[in-house]
């Protein structure tokens, strides 16, 4: 048969605290969720980051190809008179305005140029990404006629210099290289929104200027190859 006590334990000062003033146990009880919130405020920030930085390259990268692949596809159609036929004409975009093209270039680039650069020189980058984007779409839209590329073809083909182009029709390609622009184009806000956050090339090889603490190796006097060791680090292998 057990031995019972009719003493009860003794309380320690948390728990006495705890019976007088229910307030501080609900306190005590909360304080561990207080103290983790700023802790996930960090991680959610770090996972922001990792995905502005997947969109921006898959954004960036996707446009680029995109309008270079577009600038090389036919942008307008039309027919020459040659004599009493009719001789059919075709413009590629790269004809038509070499310009998007060349700011796909720029922007491809720039977007690689983001991740080499920190501080202004990183928002200098970005907005020169943003602005090729942009300037790839109106040099798009706005020069996506085709006429005057249409009649140097015609002049050419014809042997006329007065021939004009007739019939003209424009294809989708020149609306296509638009919206890879403006893929470039968002690209770029994201970088000039998000960059300051995003990691740089290089950026964990850098050193921040603290002095380094020098691990010195334990000589053993007994080990003739420790001696030769310290004595070529400039050690004085005796003390």
């Amino acid at each position: 048969m057990g031995y019972v006590s009719a003493v009860p334990p003794p309380r320690t000062d948390a728990a006495a605290d705890a019976a007088h003033d229910p307030d501080a146990a609900h306190t005590a009880g909360a304080a561990p969720n207080a103290d983790a919130a700023p802790d996930a405020a960090p991680d959610a920030g770090r996972r922001g980051g990792r995905r502005s930085v997947a969109a921006a390259l898959l954004l960036g990268a996707l446009g680029a190809t995109v309008v270079l692949l577009a600038s090389g596809r036919t942008w307008a159609r039309g027919t020459a008179a040659l004599g009493s036929d009719a001789l059919p004409l075709t413009a590629d975009g790269r004809a038509v305005t070499g310009l998007p093209a060349s700011l796909a270039i720029v922007g491809l680039a720039a977007l690689v140029a983001v991740f080499a650069v920190r501080g202004r020189s990183r928002l200098l980058v970005s907005g020169l990404l943003a602005l090729s984007g942009l300037g790839a779409v109106l040099a798009a839209l706005f020069a996506a006629d085709g006429r005057q590329a249409l009649d140097a073809e015609a002049a050419r083909t014809t042997a006329d210099a007065a021939a004009h182009v007739a019939g003209l029709t424009q294809t989708a390609w020149p609306h296509v290289t638009a919206a890879g622009g403006a893929l470039i184009l968002l690209a770029g806000l994201l970088a000039l929104r998000f960059g300051k956050a995003w990691p740089s090339m290089g950026g964990r090889y850098e050193r921040d200027g603290s002095p380094r603490t020098r691990t010195v190796a334990p000589v053993d006097p007994d080990r003739p190859e420790d001696l030769w060791k310290a004595l070529d680090r400039g050690e004085d292998p005796t003390r």
